[in-house]
């Protein structure tokens, strides 16, 4: 079996909620074991051991980073990403925070795909979502740089995003 890293920083559960959402659609196929970590309580520099990660982070007020992904931002911009496959996921408030909608995962994207990662699991930009703007928009704005939640409005349709975002993941996870 295949082990997968997933990396989150969660204040108020709801980004570890969704890492065990993810979690656990993943492993129900039985290819893949998924450790979970909160980077609270480990070094970041343990994704080495991984070669497939998948990183949580949540956007806080105008824009900040999540402040257990705030506390390790310098180490993740001194990982070496090259040679690993990286899927992003993020929580945010689209209508509290319509200007600043998903920015920590933008930001989180930016820094890995600086240090080498290759980013998997963009995630389509559709009329499901009102927000403002997003620096965790590709350029065309078609997709998000990762899976887009937000459990804070839209809670009941998580589940079948984390569904149809893991078997694209895996597909690019198995390449």
């Amino acid at each position: 079996m295949q082990r997968i890293g997933l990396f989150y920083g969660s204040t108020t559960c709801y980004t570890e909620m969704a890492g065990e959402k993810i979690k656990a659609a993943i492993e129900v196929n039985g290819d893949f074991v998924v450790d979970m970590y909160n980077i609270k309580d480990v070094a970041l520099a343990d994704v080495a051991q991984y070669d497939k990660v998948i990183l949580g982070i949540s956007t806080w007020d105008f824009g900040e980073l999540q402040e257990d992904w705030e506390s390790h931002w310098d180490e993740a911009a001194q990982i070496n990403w090259t040679d690993k496959t990286v899927a992003l996921y993020g929580l945010g408030d689209m209508y509290g925070y319509a200007d600043w909608f998903q920015d920590a995962l933008g930001m989180l994207h930016d820094v890995v795909v600086a240090a080498g990662a290759h980013v998997c699991g963009y995630w389509p930009n559709t009329a499901e979502y009102e927000f403002n703007q997003s620096k965790a928009l590709t350029d065309d704005r078609e997709f998000f740089v990762g899976l887009a939640l937000d459990d804070e409005n839209q809670f009941e349709q998580t589940d079948a995003r984390v569904a149809k975002w893991i078997d694209g993941v895996l597909a690019e996870f198995t390449d």
